[in-house]
């Protein structure tokens, strides 16, 4: 059984009763989001080893935020009320790249109120499958967990272009670019957490004196 795509105009009938929160009611300040991380324990404090080897004094594991379902909508829909409106009302879907965009990229999808996707890369490279297709042309939203370097979010972007989509903008709930990454359309993340990041030839005397843990691991550096 092929493919079908999802009709565009069904969509838009959807999204009138998204469940975007406007004005104040999405609206979430820097304290309130950290305070969502802290409180699932997704905001770990302590002496880590990076995926780039370098040390910080933080590190943000997402996945935990979204373990809470009502947290998890909240936080989409902060995002979504983020959003420009003039592109949040051209939105038709939702694409994410697995595994980390999954979670959120589906609540995205509830809050703007059309189809939720996501692209994996089975054999290396991002592509649609599980029977998800887009319609030729449907403007895409983009979102990410968490955006550092922008290479995966740019290999999706690729990704959904090549199966039909035309993406209008991104979204994430992190940027830990430090404001640097090019997308190569506007980007909305909900909040940009700069934490410091050491050398380990460079590390401030409290950390210097305690060991790494790198998250995720029982491994110390």
């Amino acid at each position: 059984m092929g493919a079908s795509f999802f009709n565009p105009a069904e969509a838009a009938a959807v999204r009138g009763f998204a469940r975007i929160a406007k004005g104040s009611e999405a609206a979430m300040d820097e304290s309130a989001i950290l305070d969502e991380f802290r409180a699932s324990e997704a905001l770990l404090e302590g002496h880590f080893l990076l995926s780039s080897g370098r040390h910080s004094e933080h590190y943000l594991q997402c996945a935990r935020v979204l373990m809470d379902p009502k947290r998890a909508a909240r936080l989409a829909e902060a995002l979504a009320g983020k959003l420009a409106g003039e592109i949040r009302q051209r939105i038709e879907a939702v694409v994410s790249p697995a595994m980390g965009g999954v979670i959120i990229g589906h609540e995205m999808g509830r809050a703007l109120g059309v189809p939720a996707m996501f692209v994996e890369r089975p054999t290396g490279t991002f592509e649609l499958r599980r029977g998800f297709a887009l319609a030729p042309g449907a403007k895409v939203l983009m979102v990410e967990d968490v955006v550092t370097t922008g290479l995966s979010s740019r290999e999706a972007i690729k990704a959904i272009e090549a199966a039909g989509g035309e993406v209008i903008a991104a979204a994430a709930l992190v940027d830990r670019s430090n404001g640097s990454v090019d997308l190569g359309v506007p980007f909305t993340p909900l909040i940009a957490i700069d934490f410091p990041t050491y050398d380990a030839a460079e590390l401030p005397p409290h950390l210097a004196g305690t060991q790494a843990v790198k998250p995720g691991s029982r491994a110390a550096a």
